[in-house]
């Protein structure tokens, strides 16, 4: 009997439901995985002829497996503290680069380590792909190469070139009262250099100034301290600076022993809404707080991943800087992609090519550093799928035994 094919085709069918939902159960813990859904279509259906009033008479031919459909909604995400981990939230895959074809790949599995020459991988090994930083700067318009986070890597010194500090001189002190307070900057090589700004009280509202580095600091230095820059500040009756004028420039420090190149600084009298940073009130003289924008060289401490995917590495200067930025790609039909095992997809023709950019923008997803993703898998939903996968396949057995039976019973007629 040609009807034995029916309730095959429906055992087949549910025995690939069982097997897809076996499978979402095994990858519960899968990072990054996605669950998936089979859709199914009902077999072409034979013309048997028309009805008294034209409509056709059909018999279907059983059911087929249609498709294939990926659930891509978000995992949870789970903090690991790993500072090279990733979870990606919303739209988007990062892309990996097999090192022994260039094959790329895309992935939602951000548990990635670091290989032995500092670069981000994935646990397969594969290359992490991103736009890489030169000096900080990142290009989002370069070519995709791997992210590098050795920890060799340095961050090169920046000279100072402005100072500011936060003092307070003491209104009631007698002339010739001095203060001293003390600022570290650093030249073009890194090394770090110690001025002393000294306040000579020389009458009512007014102090003379100079700035001095130690002579063991400069070639050719004689005693103890070089004075670099001097000049007479002036406050009124309420102790507000009244001159100089913000900035005091000319403070230039030439022949550094250590070979740097010549310093020139100026020094912001300014503070936040333009209030004063040199005051002279009734209180005991003191430097609340000193700033200066440069730093001498720095080593590679940590980093972290920011939500648009920028690597940020923290150097022993108390630095940050860029070290690259995580490339995400999207596709234009994500149920096209082709899986390909180790949690990576492949672009097909159905997906559509791979656009390339970053998280957080053209609708992409945005990053969670030092956190994974989990799968998306729901539990209960997949036992709940599994006891109607194994109803149609007790249903359909029936039907099998039922024709079988009836066949029997025609055999047993003939006989």
């Amino acid at each position: 009997m040609s009807a034995f094919s029916l309730p095959l085709s429906g055992l087949a069918a549910s025995a690939d439901s069982l097997n897809v939902i076996a499978n979402n159960l095994a990858n519960l813990n899968t990072d990054g995985y996605k669950d998936e859904t089979l859709n199914f279509a009902d077999l072409f259906n034979q013309m048997q002829g028309v009805s008294g009033n034209g409509d056709p008479i059909e018999y279907g031919s059983g059911v087929q497996v249609a498709g294939e459909t990926s659930n891509f909604t978000n995992g949870t995400v789970a903090s690991t503290g790993v500072a090279s981990n990733m979870a990606l939230q919303g739209n988007g895959f990062f892309v990996v680069q097999d090192t022994s074809d260039n094959q790329t790949s895309f992935t939602r599995d951000g548990d990635f380590g670091v290989n032995s020459q500092g670069q981000l991988v994935t646990s397969e090994g594969q290359l992490v792909m991103g736009y890489p930083a030169v000096n900080g700067q990142i290009s989002t318009s370069s070519v995709l190469g791997p992210i590098n986070v050795n920890q060799a890597t340095n961050i090169p010194a920046v000279a100072t070139t402005s100072i500011q500090m936060d003092t307070n001189l003491d209104a009631s002190a007698g002339v010739g009262t001095t203060f001293s307070s003390p600022l570290t900057v650093y030249d073009s090589l890194g090394s770090s250099h110690v001025l002393t700004v000294t306040y000579t009280n020389t009458g009512a509202n007014t102090w003379d100034y100079s700035i001095s580095i130690p002579s063991s600091d400069i070639t050719g230095g004689t005693g103890t301290s070089t004075t670099v820059a001097s000049g007479t500040m002036t406050f009124d009756s309420s102790g507000n600076l009244t001159s100089p004028a913000s900035p005091i420039t000319g403070i230039n420090i030439s022949n550094l022993a250590d070979g740097a190149a010549n310093m020139s600084l100026s020094w912001d009298l300014s503070g936040a809404g333009g209030a004063g940073t040199i005051t002279q009130q009734d209180a005991a003289s003191a430097t609340t707080t000193t700033s200066q924008n440069g730093y001498g060289v720095g080593t590679l401490t940590g980093y972290s991943v920011l939500s648009d995917g920028t690597v940020e590495g923290q150097f022993s200067n108390d630095q940050t800087m860029a070290l690259g930025r995580v490339a995400v790609a999207s596709f234009a039909n994500v149920q096209g992609l082709q899986q390909t095992g180790n949690n990576d997809y492949q672009a097909t023709f159905a997906s559509g090519s791979a656009v390339i950019g970053q998280a957080g923008a053209g609708g992409n997803g945005t990053i969670t550093g030092g956190a994974v993703e989990d799968s998306n898998v729901n539990l209960s939903t997949e036992f709940a799928n599994m006891i109607v996968a194994q109803q149609n396949y007790d249903a359909n057995a029936k039907v099998l035994t039922t024709m079988d039976q009836v066949s029997q019973a025609t055999i047993q007629l003939i006989s």
